[in-house]
C-alpha cells in the first residue's frame, strides 16, 4: 500500500493501536472482524459508518503491520499478512516499510517472519524490490539495522538477502560503514561474510577509515577481508593509515602495516603529508618509531612545503620526536635539511617559540646554527617573531650559550624587539604590586605595635631581651622599610613616563619580595619567642623552611630562562660581539638574567637566615 493509496483521514482507532502495540493478536482479530459491539460503537463515534480495518494508519501514516514489526510481535505479523498481504510493501510518510521498522528496533525474529511471509505472498519478481526497498534517506533495512548496531538482525538479513550489503544509501554510505560506526563487531562480521559487500562511507572514506578510530578488533577483520581498503583515500586523500597515525594506536598501525602493501606508508594527502608526518604533528612518538621501523625510507618524504616529519614535529613543539631523531644515526641527515623556504627544523622551532625543541636540537651538537633561509635569516633572527617576553628571553639565552649568529646587518638598522607591549604590561602589573606592597607595609607596621609577649606595666615589651624577639624587630623593620620603598617606586613609575621607571619597577619587585620573606621569617621568630617548648619551635622551623624552600624552587624554575650556567655565561661570557648584538635588539635579556641571579642570591640568603634563626633558638 503506497502513500498515495491511503485514504484521507483513515486513521487508526485507539483500541486497535493499543492492541497492536501490545501484541494482543486475539483482540486485534476481533477488532478487525467487528465482533466487539462496544468497540465498534466507539469507532463509529470517531469515524461514523465504518469498523476497524487493516488499512488504518497511525502517526507518520504507519500501518498496524509497521507497529507490530517494530515491537517484534511475530504472531500478529503473521495474522495481519494472512489477512492483507499488501501490508508487506506498505510505506509510511518516510517511505519506511514494516521491514525497516523491524530492522531499526533489532527485531531479528520479526525480520525473519516478514521475509518468510513475503516469499510466500509476493511474486518472485517483486521480492527483491520488497527486501531492498529504500526509505526517503535511501536506507535499506540492512542500513537501518547496521546503523543501530543490531548484530543479530544484520546477520539474519545477510542470510536472507546478502546482496543488500552491496547497496549504498542516499548519502553514498554502505551498511558496512554504518556497522563500523555503531561499534558492533557482530554486525561487521556478518556483512564481510559477503565477498561483494560495499565498504563506502561519507566523504569518500571506507569502513577501515572509521574502524581505526572505533575498534582495534574490527581493523584486522576488515584487512583480512579486503587488504586494498588500506590504500583507499578519502576526499582529502587521507588513507586509513593517516587516520591511525593521527590517533597513535600502535597496535592498529602495526596491523595495517602488516597487511597493507608497502606503498601505504608512502601515500600523501592533499597537503603532501604522509602518515609519518601525521604522527609527528600529533606528537605520537611510539607511532613515529613504529612507522620508521617498518619503512625507514619513508623518513625522506616531504610535504608540499618541502618539509620532513622532523619539520612538522619541530613546528608543533614535540621534543620527544626530536630527541629520537637526534639519537638515530640514520635520521641525522634531517637535522639540517631545509624546506622550500630554506628553513631548517631549528628555524621553525625558533619561530614557534618552542624552547624544548630548540634545546633538544642544540644539545645534540649536530645542528648548524648559522644556516640562512631563503630570506637570509638564521635561526637566531627568527626570535624577532616571538610574541611572548619570557619565550624570547629563553631563546636568546639558549642561542647565546651555543654561539648562534645573527644575519649580517647594519647595527643602526636593527629594530628593538616589540613582540609584546611591555609598557602596558608594566603599568598594569605596577598597579597590582602597589596594592600588595601597601598591604604588606600595613601588616608589618601593625605587627610592631602588637609585639609578641605583649607589654609590661612600664610600657616596655616583656620579651625585650629575648634574642628571638630582637630578631623579630629587625625583620619587621626590614619588612616595613622595603614594602614602603617598593610602594614609592611603583607609584613613581606609574606617574613617570621616563625610561628610568623600568629600573624603579625592577628594584621595587626585589624590595617587595624581600619584604615578604622578612614577614615570613618574622612570623617564625615571633612564635619561637613566645613558645616555651623547643619541640614546637623545631616543628615550626621545619614547616616554614620546607614551605619557603618549595616556594623558592617553584618560582625559580618558573622564572629561570634556562640554566644557572647559561645565565652566568651571558653575564660573564666573552662573546662581546654577540652580547652587543643582543643588547641592541633584545635589551631586556641581559637585565632579566642579572635580576634572576640577584633573585637567586636573595633566596639563598633567606634560606640561610631561617637556619641561623633556628640555631639562635
Amino acid at each position: 500500500m503506497s502513500k498515495e493509496e491511503i485514504p484521507y483521514l483513515m486513521f487508526m482507532c485507539s483500541e486497535l493501536y493499543i492492541a497492536g502495540l501490545e501484541g494482543r493478536t486475539v483482540e486485534v482479530t476481533r477488532l478487525l472482524a467487528g465482533s466487539s459491539h462496544a468497540t465498534t460503537a466507539r469507532a463509529n463515534a470517531v469515524h461514523p459508518g465504518r469498523c476497524c480495518t487493516t488499512r488504518e494508519v497511525a502517526a507518520e501514516r504507519s500501518t498496524l503491520l509497521h507497529i507490530a514489526a517494530g515491537q517484534g510481535h511475530c504472531d500478529l505479523i503473521t495474522e495481519l499478512c494472512l489477512r492483507d498481504s499488501a501490508l508487506l510493501s506498505s510505506v509510511n510518510s518516510s517511505l519506511d516499510t514494516p521491514l525497516h521498522y523491524a530492522a531499526r528496533e533489532g527485531q531479528a525474529d520479526a525480520v525473519e517472519t516478514i521475509v518468510r511471509l513475503a516469499r510466500c505472498s509476493v511474486e518472485e519478481d517483486r521480492l527483491p524490490e520488497l527486501l531492498g526497498g529504500k526509505n526517503d534517506a535511501g536506507d535499506t533495512a540492512l542500513h537501518v539495522a547496521a546503523r543501530h548496531g543490531h548484530g543479530e538482525t544484520v546477520e539474519v538479513l545477510m542470510k536472507l538477502a546478502p546482496e543488500l550489503a552491496a547497496e549504498v544509501n542516499g548519502a553514498a554510505v554502505s551498511p558496512l560503514y554504518l556497522a563500523v560506526m555503531s561499534g558492533s563487531v557482530h554486525a561487521v562480521e556478518a556483512i564481510i561474510g559477503y565477498r561483494d559487500a560495499c565498504a563506502a562511507g561519507s566523504m569518500l572514506q571506507n569502513a577501515l577509515h572509521a574502524a581505526v578510530l572505533q575498534s582495534s578488533e574490527m581493523v584486522p577483520l576488515l584487512l583480512r577481508w579486503r587488504p586494498s581498503l588500506a590504500t583507499d583515500l578519502d576526499i582529502n586523500k587521507s588513507s586509513p593509515l593517516h587516520f591511525a597515525s593521527s590517533d597513535g594506536d600502535c597496535s592498529i598501525i602495526e596491523e595495517i602495516l602488516t597487511h597493507a602493501p608497502p606503498s601505504t606508508a608512502y601515500l600523501q594527502d592533499n597537503e603532501g603529508l604522509s602518515a609519518l608526518h601525521t604522527a609527528a604533528l600529533m606528537g605520537n612518538g611510539p607511532a613515529v618509531r613504529l612507522l620508521l621501523q617498518f619503512y625507514p625510507a619513508s623518513a625522506g618524504i616531504r610535504d608540499n612545503h618541502g618539509r620532513s616529519f622532523l619539520h612538522a614535529a619541530a613546528l608543533q613543539g614535540h621534543s620527544s620526536i626530536i630527541s629520537h631523531v637526534t639519537k638515530d644515526r640514520m635520521l641525522q641527515n634531517l637535522l639540517n635539511q631545509q624546506d622550500r623556504e630554506g628553513n631548517t627544523a631549528l628555524h621553525l622551532a625558533m619561530e614557534a617559540g618552542e624552547y624544548g625543541v630548540v634545546s633538544k636540537l642544540l644539545s645534540s651538537g649536530k645542528v648548524q646554527v648559522h644556516i640562512m633561509n631563503s630570506a637570509g635569516h638564521t635561526p637566531s633572527d627568527m626570535i624577532e617573531k616571538s610574541t611572548g617576553f619570557y619565550s624570547m628571553v629563553r631563546l636568546v639565552m639558549k642561542l647565546y650559550v651555543y654561539g648562534a649568529q645573527f644575519r649580517p646587518q647594519r647595527q643602526d638598522l636593527i629594530k628593538k624587539w616589540s613582540g609584546q607591549d611591555l609598557v602596558k604590561w608594566r603599568v598594569a602589573t605596577s598597579k597590582n604590586l602597589a596594592i600588595v606592597s601597601t598591604l604588606v607595609a600595613t601588616v608589618a607596621f601593625s605587627a610592631a605595635f602588637n609585639v609578641p609577649g605583649s607589654y609590661g606595666s612600664d610600657g616596655k615589651a616583656n620579651l625585650n631581651r629575648n634574642r628571638m624577639y630582637n630578631a623579630f624587630l629587625v625583620l619587621d623593620t626590614i619588612a616595613v622599610t622595603t614594602a614602603v620603598m617598593a610602594t614609592i617606586l611603583l607609584v613613581y613609575g606609574r606617574a613617570s613616563g621616563s625610561n628610568n621607571s623600568w629600573l624603579g619597577f625592577i628594584i621595587s619587585m626585589h624590595f617587595l619580595w624581600l619584604s615578604l620573606l622578612c614577614m615570613m621569617l618574622g612570623f617564625f621568630t615571633a612564635i619561637a619567642a613566645t613558645s616555651d617548648r623547643k619541640s614546637t619551635s623545631n616543628a615550626l622551623y621545619r614547616v616554614i623552611y620546607a614551605g619557603l624552600y618549595i616556594l623558592i624552587m617553584l618560582l625559580t624554575s618558573l622564572a629561570m630562562p634556562g640554566s644557572l650556567r647559561g645565565v652566568l655565561r651571558l653575564l660573564l661570557g666573552r662573546q662581546h660581539h654577540l652580547k652587543r648584538r643582543i643588547k641592541r635588539q633584545y635589551p631586556f635579556v641581559v637585565v632579566y638574567a642579572f635580576n634572576m641571579l640577584l633573585f637567586i642570591i636573595i633566596n639563598n640568603i633567606a634560606l640561610a637566615s631561617v637556619d641561623t634563626t633556628a640555631n639562635l633558638r
